[in-house]
């Protein structure tokens, strides 16, 4: 049972009773949270309200729940192009090629090259059908076949050999056979001595293919293959064949496989183990790439990338798996690499879910092996995601979910600088910017008709703390009534539940009404709680892009809207705590406690190493009763035996 008050001109304070000589000043002792300002330094003008502003989006998608300033440049998933300052635009045009008429069952595609400035792709079938290869018209948007291999095609290799011939050839391997078919410019020939080929590259003018088992072979001239090393690994552990540079700056060639990383020694024809060994997984170095100066190798949901020179080997995380990952149904398995002038391009395909194991010893424990899957196979969307040193972007993602991505491939042919993948029977392309482009300065880039970016939760930094959302203004630009904006918010990191900023998407029309702008671009303000605010212990915005879909005039594709800024005011409030100040008579014996007592146990509250109760009020149910802190004491005194006096003392809620 709480103690309580009920005398006129008295106190209870650490189990005493005092009497009073006026009235308690009661005062709020609670210290106000100092504004802070993230993102945007110069949005500092209102003292009593705190400012977060997201205008720098370059730093990539995987942060899920936000830490410190640092982290305002990244989003939690967007679909929007993400390399510009001050621009959030939409995503680059996807375009699908026609699908060629073929009778493969469950078609994917094998592999896509480049030959002669034209695109060639293999349509694979199911197991015991062969291969189609095909040749594409960009100006009729078709494609023809130009052959047929005995096998499922399983990668794909331009060669020019010492003599100046140039050849494209792919490799095909199923159960029932395995070989390679090259083309000359001219005619199309299965190499007649039937050598095994699952992956191929190109070194010292010489054509290099490696077989299911892990034999490698090499030819000087086509249809004079030699016999090489043998990979130490069991038969069907090799997943990609490349050529990077060795620890003194040499190129050679390496094998990924599903224990590691070997490079092969061609002085003394034999593999040997690098310090990229890992658990066995069976998506271990799938779609391994080179890219500038480093190896990119990939392994489930994440890659290493790996520096070698100066005979010291650099290894480092950042696949993204990174971080706080993807969302649950964009995860998958990294099968595909291609590097582009900007970007190190990697294929998801979200068909095959990762597993997780624990670890505690780096580079292993984002290794997929014997966990628990983390999406169930026919629910993920399969996507492109784009690297640039400084984040990951999504370049492309599949509007079905269960489809998984089947082989990319970069390429200037027919001029255009393009990356090409295979996806659900299809060929797709999207146009790639040769150099880092600023989208208001660059009229002839295609646009996706809409794209959706998140950004973290947002706590500022603390949860303890309530936070009360002010306004949001957003500053846009490029607006009309067909290329809008939607803002929606959540709170509380509850992702189900979705508020829309306004009724409508901002357009040109909303803009101008808003007297923010002159309706194509300008700032459009939201208040929250219709003024009195919208409180949050975390907060999170979702921006929704779009265009016009009806392509009539062929200009709408090169239309965007173009987000600024996204400016959050709000502010933070910590729980109410008082400080109060009485003034103690102790002349006179109170309730059996005669001057000395009261003193004692006064002294005996101010020292306390604990917080001590203290009220002045009788409401029944305790609460106003405070345990507090004696932070100053002031009083008079007599001398000698005389302990009368009086005392002012202020208690404070910590």
């Amino acid at each position: 049972m709480a103690n309580a008050v009920v005398e006129q001109n008295e106190i209870f304070l650490n189990g005493v009773y005092y009497p009073t000589t006026r009235p308690v000043r009661s005062t709020l002792a609670s210290i106000y949270p100092a504004k802070v300002v993230i993102g945007d330094t110069t949005k500092d003008s209102n003292l009593r309200s705190s400012i977060i502003s997201w205008a720098d989006w370059r730093g990539g998608i995987g942060v899920n729940r936000m830490e410190g300033a640092g982290e305002v440049n990244r989003a939690w998933y967007s679909t929007c192009q993400l390399r510009y300052k001050n621009h959030l635009v939409l995503p680059g045009l996807t375009t699908a090629t026609a699908t060629p008429t073929h009778s493969r069952t469950n078609a994917t595609i094998g592999a896509i090259n480049t030959y002669a400035d034209e695109i060639y792709a293999a349509w694979n079938g199911s197991v015991s059908e062969d291969a189609k290869i095909y040749k594409y018209s960009n100006d009729a948007n078709s494609w023809s076949q130009v052959d047929t291999t005995a096998d499922q095609v399983t990668d794909s290799v331009a060669f020019t050999d010492g003599l100046g011939n140039s050849y494209l050839v792919f490799a095909h391997y199923d159960s029932g056979g395995s070989n390679y078919t090259y083309y000359n410019g001219s005619s199309w020939t299965t190499a007649a001595n039937g050598k095994d080929t699952k992956f191929l590259t190109t070194w010292d003018e010489r054509l290099w293919g490696i077989n299911h088992a892990g034999k490698l072979w090499y030819a000087t001239a086509i249809g004079t293959e030699i016999d090489d090393a043998q990979l130490p690994t069991p038969a069907g552990s090799v997943t990609a064949l490349f050529v990077a540079r060795n620890a003194i700056g040499v190129p050679i060639i390496y094998a990924a496989t599903t224990q590691g990383l070997f490079a092969h020694n061609a002085d003394n024809a034999m593999w040997e183990a690098t310090q990229m060994d890992f658990p066995i997984h069976p998506d271990n170095g799938k779609g391994t790439v080179k890219w500038r100066d480093s190896v990119y190798v990939s392994s489930g949901n994440g890659i290493y990338k790996y520096i070698n020179g100066n005979n010291a080997a650099v290894i480092t995380i950042m696949g993204p798996d990174r971080d706080d990952g993807l969302p649950s149904d964009r995860r998958g398995a990294i099968r595909h690499m291609a590097g582009s002038h900007n970007e190190l391009l990697v294929g998801i395909d979200a068909r095959a879910a990762p597993a997780t194991i624990a670890s505690t010893s780096l580079p292993y424990q984002w290794i997929s092996h014997h966990g628990a899957t983390v999406i169930e196979p026919t629910t993920g969307f399969s996507s492109i995601l784009g690297y640039n040193d400084m984040g990951w972007e999504v370049k492309w993602q599949s509007g079905s979910s269960g489809i998984g991505f089947d082989a990319i491939h970069v390429s200037d042919a027919y001029d255009e600088y393009r990356v090409w993948w295979g996806h659900n029977t299809a060929v797709y392309f999207m146009d790639l910017p040769k150099d880092i482009i600023n989208p208001s300065e660059v009229g002839d880039f295609s646009y996706a008709t809409s794209g959706v970016h998140e950004t973290p939760w947002f706590n500022a930094g603390q949860s303890e703390v309530d936070k009360l959302a002010l306004k949001l203004r957003i500053e846009a630009q490029d607006l009309s009534a067909n290329e809008t904006v939607k803002v929606e918010y959540a709170v509380n990191y509850d992702d189900g539940t979705l508020y829309q900023m306004e009724d409508v998407p901002i357009n040109s029309t909303a803009m101008a009404s808003n007297a923010g702008g002159d309706g194509t671009s300008g700032t459009y303000t939201h208040t929250f709680g219709s003024k009195a605010g919208t409180a949050f212990r975390a907060i999170k915005f979702k921006i929704t892009l779009n265009r016009e879909d009806a392509d009539t005039t062929g200009l709408e594709k090169l239309n965007t809207p173009d987000v600024v800024s996204l400016t959050l005011e709000y502010r933070k409030k910590i729980e109410a705590k008082w400080g109060h100040t009485v003034d103690i008579d102790l002349t006179n014996e109170y309730k059996g406690n005669v001057p000395r007592d009261l003193r004692s146990n006064l002294v005996s509250a101010i020292e306390s190493t604990t917080l001590v109760e203290f009220t002045f009020r009788d409401d029944g149910g305790g609460t106003r009763n405070y345990y507090v802190d004696v932070v100053s004491a002031q009083g008079m005194e007599f001398t000698g035996h005389d302990e009368r006096g009086s005392t002012t003392i202020s208690v404070v809620e910590p």
